[in-house]
């Protein structure tokens, strides 16, 4: 049974797969839309959304089946009044495919060992594959290729969208540049890098992590910012967060040392004036709302191809 927990243990190959299926399905709707007709996908939410909840369940909607919020503040499993064994075990009874979104990574690796239907990961605090995935759609549609280019995020590096990264864009042959600030709460997970320099040693490919927010801008194809105030950072740490993430913002002048045809990335949300200057995420290299609409196509492509795999269609 093939999940996605994390691109760690996704291929090159398994990558491209998905981003290639994701491009068909947004090419040709029309031809898919049966495709999983009687099929039940469940939406395991602990954490809030509103990209993640839309595009998996437009997109189930739209490729002919049904899907099913299950929100685990209402549910026994939330109370403490179920296992997380007992409840996959069950769920997995009644529906075809299942993902989550939730705040401990520990958890989706419990609910794997349960699961006898694909689990896609929609977000753990370790990792967040189906965007980094949408994000390559997203760059491969606007740039004409991924192998070669240089991807340069800025902003708070210990984080999930930054380890997906790390694990997904040396493995696509891209240099991958980190620039954050220095400290053990701000870098990337010492092992989420150690696993990711091996991936670009095999590539060939730079993977460098800086605190020089120039440096990395510099001749870069890609520009990348996450939120500084992520669900799980408490509000009275917002003040001491904007200062020290302040210099790894994303402005006109920033930009202005990557290459003219760069584009700028958000997962989103985004505050204009905090991770990137409204000039940027509103101007003409943003394509951030692109890239939140290739988070449905990609769900729609990870949901086609893992349940084919599995015989389920």
């Amino acid at each position: 049974m093939r999940h996605l927990l994390t691109l760690e243990d996704w291929s090159r190959e398994q990558i491209a797969e998905a981003i290639a299926m994701a491009r068909e399905v947004k090419a040709h709707p029309a031809k898919y839309a049966d495709s999983l007709r009687g099929k039940t996908l469940c939406m395991i939410f602990e954490k809030p959304s509103l990209r993640t909840r839309l595009s998996f369940e437009t997109g189930m909607t739209q490729l002919g089946g049904h899907a099913i919020y299950y929100d685990t503040s209402r549910s026994p499993l939330g109370a403490g009044k179920e296992s997380i064994g007992d409840t996959m075990q069950t769920m997995c009874r009644y529906v075809d495919i299942i993902m989550a979104r939730l705040f401990k990574h520990e958890d989706l690796l419990e609910m794997a060992k349960y699961a006898t239907v694909p689990l896609i990961n929609a977000l753990t605090n370790y990792s967040h594959p189906g965007q980094i995935i949408a994000d390559l759609q997203t760059v491969e549609e606007h740039l004409g290729r991924l192998e070669g280019l240089k991807i340069a995020y800025f902003g708070d590096a210990f984080n999930n969208v930054t380890h997906s990264l790390m694990f997904a864009c040396p493995k696509m042959g891209m240099h991958l540049v980190v620039a954050c600030p220095e400290g053990a709460e701000y870098e990337p997970d010492p092992a989420v890098l150690a696993s990711a320099q091996k991936f670009a040693a095999a590539a060939g490919v730079p993977l460098e992590v800086v605190h020089d927010a120039a440096e990395a801008a510099r001749g870069a194809d890609v520009l990348y910012t996450d939120s500084w105030m992520s669900y799980h950072i408490p509000p009275e740490q917002k003040e001491a967060r904007v200062a020290k993430f302040s210099p790894y913002r994303v402005t006109e002048e920033l930009l202005g040392l990557a290459k003219p045809s760069a584009v700028f990335l958000n997962c989103l949300p985004a505050i204009r004036g905090m991770e990137q200057t409204a000039g940027v995420i509103d101007g003409p290299q943003s394509v951030v709302f692109d890239e939140a609409e290739n988070r449905m196509h990609v769900h729609k492509a990870l949901m086609l191809l893992l349940l084919r795999e599995a015989g389920r269609i």
